[in-house]
């Protein structure tokens, strides 16, 4: 399926939101290190449910041991900043998604990283910040897998 990739997430119900959403949906979920919370921590075994088996999760010290060991087929970095549409491009089984933390977003030049095609973005209401992590991965992996034609569905 597809890589959802936390960069250095901060908030731990949002990382247990999405452990449950990768559970759900079949995506691998990356944690980047340092995390701004435990493992252990209650609010992320709250909203990860029963779904939170950190056997599934992979944690990683830094993007550069993420990009070493794991096989993708491409990466997007998704950020407000970024110029391409979430819905434009055509996405493929194996593609790796990379979002920020909560309260900074990528380091532009992480961000930058891909090429132009591979940076996408969540449109939204001018003069707002940002959307809720756990809503933007749901929102990016469910037009990624609908893409797909939610292939492996029952996987």
């Amino acid at each position: 399926m597809f890589h959802v990739v936390l960069y250095q997430p901060e908030i731990p119900p949002n990382t247990g939101n999405i452990i449950r959403l990768c559970a759900n949906t079949g995506c691998r979920l990356h944690l980047i290190e340092p995390l701004g919370f435990s493992p252990d921590d209650a609010k992320l075994k709250r909203a990860g449910l029963d779904y939170g088996d950190w056997q599934s999760v992979s944690r990683h010290p830094s993007v550069a041991e993420f990009l070493h060991n794991v096989a993708y087929q491409r990466l997007f970095t998704v950020s407000t900043h970024n110029p391409t549409r979430y819905t434009t491009p055509p996405y493929r089984t194996d593609d790796a998604f990379l979002f920020g933390p909560e309260t900074r977003g990528l380091p532009a030049a992480l961000r930058d990283s891909v090429s132009a095609a591979q940076r996408i973005t969540l449109p939204m209401r001018p003069n707002n910040r940002s959307l809720n992590l756990s809503n933007a991965v749901s929102i990016v992996v469910f037009e990624a897998w609908r893409q797909l034609g939610f292939y492996r569905a029952a996987q």
